[in-house]
């Protein structure tokens, strides 16, 4: 179908103003040239196409992660340094270099990128979409933006780090997502509207902030929520039998930094629905906090039967729902109390 002539084309920036508010106030946004600002006056860098929505006067919940001008120039510079963007079906090598940060252990062997033949997307754990907005909150690269954008979804993908979400814009181009926007944003101040979102999904994300920040970004979860959504995050929960062998590692204690900090089931179940609403859990996976059955072709071989275990005692789980207790990974759903 060719363009109409008469219609001019979407200006620069427009699904900015269409998608998002500001992260303080939540007031409509402007795009300006390399500028967004709010009805009330704050302003943002608006830097390759990429929205930076951060507040400057928050501590970041990861100090290698955020968005200050040093910090997305120096990520623009590693840009320019860096080999020709990947083409085809050839696996950028930003996937690789984070790998085992993004998605566990089990991918230690994939850290150099030799064994990575395609990206690796997972089969999202949700119902088919019809067009519902995803909100994907600490997307780094964009696996699960993907994957959203193949099950139906329409994907926002969000994390603090600038370098990450220009990663998975490129990657996005690459792959032809065209229905996936990303935005670099803090998920304690959402910018989306109130009541704006059908879905928030995290996964292997909430489980690195300290509690105190967990909960400010579950209330925040809460707000976007449209009445009729529900949130789907995958946390750790500390009677798995990994997670019980790890938390011996450092004497139980808390954790600090990147830490996995380990969850027990009614503290979870307690804790989503004080701000969210009604919340279950189910397993999401046994002896990994990242098991993908969709990845097998891609892990050694002396590691995959991890996943097919997993899975098994995961279907078990649904006759079984104890099994649930004493998962390594579970998924926390909620809904908006009513």
């Amino acid at each position: 179908m060719s363009a109409d002539p008469t219609q001019a084309p979407p200006r620069t920036g427009a699904w900015v103003e269409q998608l998002l508010v500001c992260p303080r106030d939540r007031s409509a946004l402007r795009v300006e040239g390399e500028t967004i600002t709010c009805a009330q006056g704050h302003s943002y860098p608006y830097v390759d196409g990429i929205p930076i929505l951060v507040l400057d006067e928050v501590e970041p919940t990861q100090p290698g992660y955020w968005a200050r001008p040093e910090q997305v120039a120096e990520a623009r510079r590693r840009s320019a340094d860096a080999p020709p963007l990947a083409t085809g079906d050839t696996v950028d090598p930003y996937v690789a270099e984070l790998i085992v940060g993004t998605h566990g252990n089990l991918y230690r062997r994939l850290a150099d990128g030799a064994g990575l033949t395609r990206y690796p997307i997972p089969d999202l754990p949700l119902p088919s979409g019809n067009g519902e907005l995803l909100l994907d909150v600490g997307c780094n690269w964009g696996r699960w933006c993907l994957a959203a954008a193949q099950a139906g979804y329409v994907p926002l993908g969000i994390d603090p780090s600038f370098e990450a979400i220009a990663v998975a814009k490129r990657i996005a181009e690459q792959l032809g997502a065209d229905t996936v926007r990303y935005a670099v944003a803090d998920g304690r101040h959402l910018p989306l509207p109130a009541a704006s979102v059908d879905v928030v999904f995290s996964y292997s994300v909430l489980q690195h902030l300290s509690k105190a920040d967990v909960r400010t970004a579950l209330r925040a979860i809460g707000s976007v929520l449209k009445p009729s959504g529900y949130a789907w995050i995958q946390m750790p929960n500390a009677f798995g039998l990994l997670s019980l062998v790890r938390l011996a590692q450092r004497r139980f204690r808390e954790g600090t930094g990147f830490d996995v900090r380990y969850w027990r089931p009614a503290e979870l179940r307690r804790t989503w629905a004080q701000a969210i609403g009604p919340t279950t859990l189910t397993a999401d996976g046994f002896f990994s906090l990242n098991p993908q059955k969709a990845d097998l072709d891609l892990l050694p071989r002396h590691v995959r039967w991890i996943v097919r275990v997993s899975e098994r005692l995961k279907a078990l789980s649904v006759r079984l729902p104890l099994l649930t207790n004493v998962a390594d990974s579970v998924n926390v759903r909620s809904v908006p109390a009513r």
